[in-house]
């Protein structure tokens, strides 16, 4: 990893990479890799609390500003283990909150955050994640990480979303997808006092620059999505101040 981080050139950070993920592919084939101590390793890890999975990812930032994302995907399927390797397809990918993808199509990112929700008798593992874009565009990822026995799945239309006049879309979101200005921060996290994602809400610097993610930055308000009734339900203009009020919203988006 620390020859990655010194790397200039794109060559060079590409092979740096290969040998991490060498180095690591090795590690996690060993028997001992579910009980082994990654915490020395500089990367992004996430443990699922059930222990069905260790997610390592960690990203190439490319000297045109993109980045490229790598992962390595522990998986236990009952007495088998084992390793998935995640291929970042960011730049094929129209429209990738619409999307269900796979571990050979993967959004790339870096979780740092996996939050366990059950959907018929089914576990969802949501995953909050951080994504280098652009020289002038960061993004924030909240996916979705199932599994068909050892078969990884990301996307699942779990996201309720709103129309331009606040009706309720009739087709949910596999993902959410936030872009931002490279020069501001958003913040996405797990608060679980309240059992809600929070966020802040982002809007464009200027009217006529709406749709245009690099001109978008926090406004000071917030927004969060509570898991009800097998779905993450939108929940507008919280008070991210006030972990006490059960995550009930100030004011209700409009329903159908």
């Amino acid at each position: 990893m620390h020859r990655l981080a010194e790397a200039n050139a794109d060559t060079t950070k590409r092979m740096a990479s290969a040998a991490l993920k060498t180095d690591l592919l090795r590690a996690l084939n060993s028997p001992d890799a579910f009980s082994r101590d990654f915490s020395t390793v500089p990367l992004s890890r996430i443990d699922a609390p059930d222990g069905k999975f260790r997610l390592f990812t960690w990203n190439i930032p490319m000297e045109d500003g993109s980045h490229l994302f790598e992962g390595l995907l522990l998986v236990r399927n009952g007495k088998k283990v084992a390793v998935v390797e995640l291929h970042d397809q960011t730049a094929t990918l129209g429209v990738p909150e619409r999307t269900a993808l796979s571990a050979d199509r993967w959004y790339g990112a870096l979780y740092y955050a996996v939050i366990p929700v059950k959907s018929g008798g089914k576990v969802l593992y949501t995953l909050l994640g951080w994504k280098g874009y652009s020289k002038v565009e960061v993004r924030k990822v909240v996916e979705v990480l199932s599994f068909k026995g050892g078969t990884p799945r990301f996307g699942a239309e779990v996201f309720e979303v709103f129309d331009a006049k606040g009706k309720v879309e009739r087709i949910r979101k596999s993902r959410l997808v936030f872009g931002f200005n490279f020069q501001v921060s958003m913040s996405l996290k797990w608060e679980e006092a309240s059992a809600r994602i929070i966020y802040d809400h982002l809007s464009p610097s200027r009217q006529d620059l709406d749709g245009q993610w690099p001109f978008y930055g926090p406004d000071m308000s917030y927004d969060a999505y509570v898991w009800e009734r097998n779905r993450w339900t939108y929940q507008r203009d919280i008070d991210a101040r006030d972990t006490g009020r059960d995550g009930k919203p100030w004011n209700k988006p409009p329903r159908e």
